[in-house]
């Protein structure tokens, strides 16, 4: 019998995580936020809302999260694609009804809005000590993935669970490989969301493509300073959920975070930034939390400063300006 998995969150990127799962023969519940939405995506055979024209197949079946339950005490793996936002409160709730030996799989990119939190200090608090933890980051848009568009990712967290989860999830379209160095895949997904924010502040402003490259260079030098600075490992920032995530975030027609920066250089207030895109822009609840832990590391990071103070209003073609007025340095 096929192992069983429940994926949390269906908004764009856990659907296509669960299409994905269903393509390697496994059988998915999907837990939806409302009974709604549960009713939506089983009567259409696809999720209309976030992921339209990904059909999914009869294996994958939507219930509301508060009927989960029973899919959860057979499941072998538990994907979390939640908000970080709703993280702390979602948490001890999914652990508590987890069976002992099944692992946990985030796919939540960010920081816990609240305190700054890794969001794997959260999990593991939760979990205790039994149950295994692993997150999955990288250059994956739901909309490719769902395509079986080539895709690559990585994998950091339980030694045991990450290669568990690499035999279950590689396939012929995405290719799954594994990173001891999880601190440094957390800050990574957690980073360049704040930098994509700035590419799409670029966007907005109608700077060009020098521009752009040059602030996604200086981007992944302030991700890489902090990284050095909590002990992570400088190839990190090279792999995927460096470097790959960061290119796919800040250029893609499908990324939330640069089209949010779009719309701050347009003039909207975050609030009203995630009510256009309608699913939430994770940079925009992480750069001050971000800025906050460079700072107890004694680190600058002129590129989010500014992203954080374009968020709080400040004219971003004023942003920009600063940027390129700063005291002269060193690139390394």
């Amino acid at each position: 019998m096929a192992e069983h998995v429940v994926v949390y969150g269906a908004g764009s990127w856990g659907t296509a995580f669960a299409l994905l799962a269903a393509n390697q023969g496994l059988r998915v519940t999907l837990a939806c936020r409302t009974a709604m939405q549960a009713k939506a995506i089983g009567r259409d055979g696809e999720n209309m809302r976030y992921l339209a024209g990904a059909a999914l197949p009869a294996t994958v079946t939507p219930v509301p999260a508060s009927e989960a339950g029973a899919a959860l005490e057979r499941a072998a793996v538990v994907v979390v694609a939640l908000p970080s936002r709703t993280i702390v409160s979602e948490a001890t709730r999914i652990a508590a009804a987890m069976p002992p030996d099944a692992g946990l799989l985030s796919l939540t990119k960010g920081l816990e809005p609240s305190s700054g939190r890794m969001l794997s200090d959260v999990w593991r608090e939760a979990l205790g000590p039994r149950r295994p933890y692993a997150m999955l980051s990288g250059p994956n848009h739901a909309e490719e993935v769902a395509q079986r568009q080539p895709s690559a990712a990585v994998v950091a967290g339980d030694d045991a669970l990450c290669a568990r989860l690499q035999a279950l999830f590689s396939g012929d379209s995405f290719r799954l490989y594994t990173n001891p160095d999880l601190l440094g895949v957390e800050l990574c997904a957690a980073a360049k969301n704040v930098v994509a924010i700035a590419a799409g502040m670029c966007d907005g402003v109608g700077f060009g493509d020098n521009a752009k490259a040059s602030l996604i260079t200086r981007g992944l030098a302030e991700m890489t300073r902090l990284g050095a600075a909590e002990g992570a490992a400088s190839a990190t920032f090279g792999g995927l959920a460096g470097m790959g995530d960061l290119v796919a975030t800040c250029t893609s027609r499908h990324s939330r975070n640069r089209r949010a920066g779009e719309l701050i250089a347009q003039g909207l207030a975050p609030h009203q930034v995630e009510q256009r895109l309608g699913q939430v822009a994770e940079g925009l609840w992480t750069v001050p939390r971000l800025l906050e832990r460079a700072e107890g590391h004694g680190v600058e990071l002129p590129i989010c400063a500014e992203v954080a103070a374009a968020v709080a209003g400040k004219p971003v073609l004023e942003c920009m300006g600063d940027l390129m007025t700063r005291a002269p340095s060193a690139e390394l």
